[in-house]
């Protein structure tokens, strides 16, 4: 048996393959495996380094590949017009260890990222949402725009950012976006509220909100976060899975010392297993950790449709004359 070529996929060639409502209900698919206890995914290592931090994040589960993604978070990016978040995505044979392919993950983490916060969205928010707000206008604001328009039939987004002129930049994606200066005016009224900073400190306050609508918080800066506390205590919580309340990096600095029992995990609620929304005046609350499984489930969509639309470039592997290396 000789290696087979591995599969080279460019930020281009994912964005082009990665179709966003098979991914929707990809991650959806894996949400229910991490619940139903079927994903192996260890807590992530990290590697810090002055200026900024890599993560290793594998997973597992069965009929699938093997995927790590390697994703590093160096804020200090802005400055020399990088993404701050720079990622890479692997996939291996789980029969054999081979490399299969290897692909760019900075797209993969910003649209499964905010394609899971669409799904917790798509489980908790109200029937009646029309109103979405997004604060922070960003890689992933721009990407929830586009992702949460798909789950629910809005009539109105708006878009309030620390620079007012991201939020109309941002605004261009959907025709009912609209920009906002003031945080709070775009808060109040809204369904759905969409946390999407860098920030360390909380950006919104809980008596912003009207009763029953849900957040989502996707932002991770500790020891800071873009949350405020007192929102958690005033809402039930939804996390990917109760790894979330582990101390960072695997887990959030919000949920830390918190009682996992008293969080609900999206793949619970599809699986039927605990509630999600009670009534109608009840607030939610989704905060995402990231979750390897979200970056294997969307790298699988990619790689399947790179294979079947011929996309990609093949890297020959080495082949050793040596029966095993060790």
């Amino acid at each position: 048996m000789t290696l087979e070529d591995v599969l080279w996929l460019n930020e281009s060639d994912v964005e082009a393959l990665l179709d966003f409502d098979e991914l929707l209900e990809a991650l959806a698919g894996g949400f229910r495996s991490m619940s139903a206890g079927e994903v192996l995914g260890p807590a992530r290592p990290e590697i810090a380094v002055p200026k900024g931090f890599l993560l290793s994040m594998p997973a597992h589960r069965p009929g699938s590949l093997i995927g790590v993604k390697m994703v590093s978070v160096f804020h200090g990016n802005a400055e020399l017009s990088l993404p701050g978040h720079l990622a890479l995505m692997c996939l291996f044979d789980p029969e054999t260890g081979a490399t299969k392919a290897v692909m760019d993950g900075t797209h993969i983490t910003a649209i499964r990222t905010a394609g899971a916060a669409a799904v917790s969205a798509q489980l908790l928010a109200r029937t009646d949402a029309r109103v979405l707000t997004i604060v922070g206008a960003g890689v992933q604001g721009r990407s929830h725009i586009q992702l949460f328009s798909r789950i629910r039939p809005l009539d109105e987004i708006r878009v309030v950012s620390l620079r007012y002129e991201d939020a109309e930049t941002a605004t261009e994606l959907d025709p009912r976006a609209r920009a906002l200066h003031s945080y709070e005016e775009a808060v109040r009224g809204a369904d759905i509220v969409a946390l999407c900073t860098t920030s360390e400190e909380p950006v919104i306050q809980v008596e912003w909100l009207k009763p029953g609508a849900h957040v989502t918080s996707v932002g991770y800066m500790p020891p800071g976060t873009e949350l405020d506390l007192q929102l958690l205590d005033a809402s039930r919580i939804f996390v990917e899975t109760r790894i979330a309340f582990e101390q960072p990096p695997a887990g959030c600095i919000e949920l830390h010392g918190r009682d996992p029992a008293l969080a609900t995990e999206l793949g619970e609620v599809l699986l039927g297993r605990r509630p999600g929304r009670l009534d109608d005046a009840e607030i939610t609350v989704y905060k995402a950790m990231g979750h390897a499984i979200e970056d294997l489930v969307a790298a699988e969509i990619v790689y399947r449709a790179a294979l079947r639309e011929g996309h990609g470039s093949r890297l020959r592997q080495y082949r050793s004359s040596a029966a095993s290396l060790a």
